[in-house]
């Protein structure tokens, strides 16, 4: 059974990732992340392996869009033992290369607890829509 405050430690975590992106600091959440973390792209239509590879694809939306606004919501979070899984709902306004997108879906990420940290091991985005907004 995990401790009750695994919970809000996880919630922490899941902030101070979202913070360090949001804010064009995408390097910020190295910290956050397990070396061999494994990001799985929308629609399971590949993957990226790594601490290095998941910041990278942080930094790349960092550069090339500019976050117009964001909306995070419905946020859930269920820990056991040393394993967390999060998720919540997103919708996103931003504009790359002078056409402005809106994107929604849901961010689902599971941590593992490491000598008393938790780490972001796995990351998806499901049901995840994109338009012209």
């Amino acid at each position: 059974m995990a401790h009750p405050n695994d919970t809000d430690a996880v919630r922490a975590v899941l902030q101070r990732i979202n913070d360090a992106w949001l804010h064009g600091r995408p390097r910020d959440l190295a910290s956050s992340l397990a070396p061999d973390i494994v990001m799985v792209f929308p629609g399971f239509a590949g993957h990226a392996e790594g601490r290095a590879a998941v910041v990278a694809g942080f930094a790349d939306f960092c550069a090339t869009a500019r976050l117009e606004r964001h909306r995070l919501f419905d946020e859930h979070v269920h820990a056991v033992g040393t394993t967390a899984v999060a998720s919540f709902a997103f919708e996103l306004v931003y504009e790359r290369e002078g056409v402005r997108y809106r994107s929604t879906g849901h961010d689902v990420w599971v941590f593992t607890k490491q000598a008393e940290t938790w780490l972001a091991v796995w990351r998806t985005m499901v049901d995840v829509g994109e338009a012209p907004a």
